[in-house]
């Protein structure tokens, strides 16, 4: 049995997905990221806006509000692209490759050379 969080996982599911541990430990890891960014981050916007309190005349309550949303903004944002690289990682373990994420309007970059280089004044780099 392998153990992810709380719950078992199957001897034949976790033998089916090999990279299921690492997963799962990736996003364990961004999570706890996540909840350290909305800690640290809640406590030095506070801690911020209190040394800013001389100079802006507002009521605790703003200051509070104002450094939980920021704090919660910048916790969703880190766990968001943290749980993405655990989802590229997956998808490396159990396919071999990683994922394409070039937006879909962009073009691919070609992979035949272009002619010679030049510089603006018109001379041939090599």
């Amino acid at each position: 049995m392998v153990n992810l969080g709380i719950s078992k996982v199957d001897d034949a599911v976790a033998a089916k997905h090999p990279g299921l541990q690492h997963y799962a430990a990736c996003q364990s890891r961004a999570f706890m990221t996540g909840m350290g960014t909305f800690i640290f981050g809640t406590a030095g916007l506070f801690a911020l806006q209190k040394a800013l309190q001389r100079r802006l005349h507002y009521p605790l309550q703003w200051n509070l509000l104002l450094s939980v949303v920021a704090g919660s903004v910048c916790s969703y944002t880190v766990t968001r692209w943290e749980t993405q690289k655990c989802s590229d990682l997956w998808m490396y373990l159990e396919t071999g490759s990683y994922p394409d994420r070039a937006p879909e309007n962009e073009e691919a970059p070609s992979t035949t050379e272009p002619g010679p280089k030049t510089t603006q004044y018109g001379d041939v780099m090599e």
